[in-house]
């Protein structure tokens, strides 16, 4: 299901897709990427960013609300609060 944040990052995703990604990992690597592949054309950029998007929704599937981290390069870990869901 999607939520309203996901809706939100789809429109800023739109708009201007860096802003995005600095949403969902902050100013690291793929902030970065996201940028270089932006000024290279408008579509490389956006394909990244919708990319770390459905990640975000698979991990907020897979671990729940708030129970994951980003650890870079499109990745989630469960956090050590929690225990890690049966594969």
């Amino acid at each position: 299901m999607v939520k309203a944040s996901n809706i939100f990052l789809i429109i800023v995703a739109i708009i201007f897709p860096p802003a995005a990604v600095g949403f969902i990992a902050g100013c690291g690597c793929d902030f970065l990427i996201n940028i270089c592949l932006t000024t290279l054309g408008l579509l490389p950029g956006h394909i990244h960013a919708y990319w770390l998007i459905r990640k975000k929704m698979q991990a907020e599937k897979r671990y729940g609300e708030g129970g994951f981290i980003y650890t870079g390069g499109g990745q989630y870990q469960a956090r050590n609060d929690q225990p890690a869901p049966p594969v």
